[in-house]
């Protein structure tokens, strides 16, 4: 029987992207139209390491986008978003209140503030508050199927799986006792 199992993600918006690159590319151009003016002093080597400073920065975010998985280890449950990773194991996991819904419909639910995460319009990763003040564990790329997993510490975990049910029902029987032969 197979031990690991990745479990595909909701696809993400293909212009997620450029929510990360459109600031980063106006504060280049910004910073080059600031270091090119006419002024007594020629800018300095230092203040043209800008530059690069922020294409850097682009390109880590861009990379921490694309670090996204749900992975089942045995009767682990481990959430990679970004800069952030969940490992929780199914006996922590209420499943008898876990189920799939819609976060339009239960806007309750949705991901308020960002208390350390990562966010782009279609995209939550990381730790935020929702709207009813919970907490929550985010990986939402598809507002419309979201697998929901209350803890039994009274948290919350928040997934988008392309498969949602396939999920629960693999956590579900996971947390069923096997009989003893």
């Amino acid at each position: 029987m197979q031990q690991t199992q990745d479990y595909a993600l909701a696809p993400l918006a293909g212009h997620a992207a450029l929510w990360i690159w459109l600031p980063m590319l106006g504060a280049i151009a910004v910073t080059v139209a600031a270091l090119t003016m006419q002024s007594p002093a020629p800018p300095s080597l230092v203040a043209w390491l800008a530059v690069p400073f922020v294409m850097a920065v682009g390109i880590v975010l861009t990379l921490a986008l694309r670090r996204r998985r749900i992975v089942l280890d045995h009767r682990t449950l481990r959430v990679e978003a970004t800069f952030y990773t969940k490992t929780l194991p199914v006996e922590a996991i209420d499943l008898d209140r876990a189920r799939v819904l819609s976060l339009e419909e239960h806007t309750d639910l949705s991901p308020m503030l960002k208390t350390n995460g990562f966010s782009l319009p279609g995209f939550k990763a990381g730790h935020f508050r929702l709207r009813n003040l919970g907490k929550a564990f985010c990986l939402v790329t598809d507002r419309s199927r979201v697998l929901t997993l209350p803890l039994r510490d009274g948290g919350l975990v928040l997934l988008s799986p392309a498969r949602p049910a396939d999920l629960l029902a693999r956590l579900r029987e996971l947390a069923t006792p096997s009989p003893h032969r």
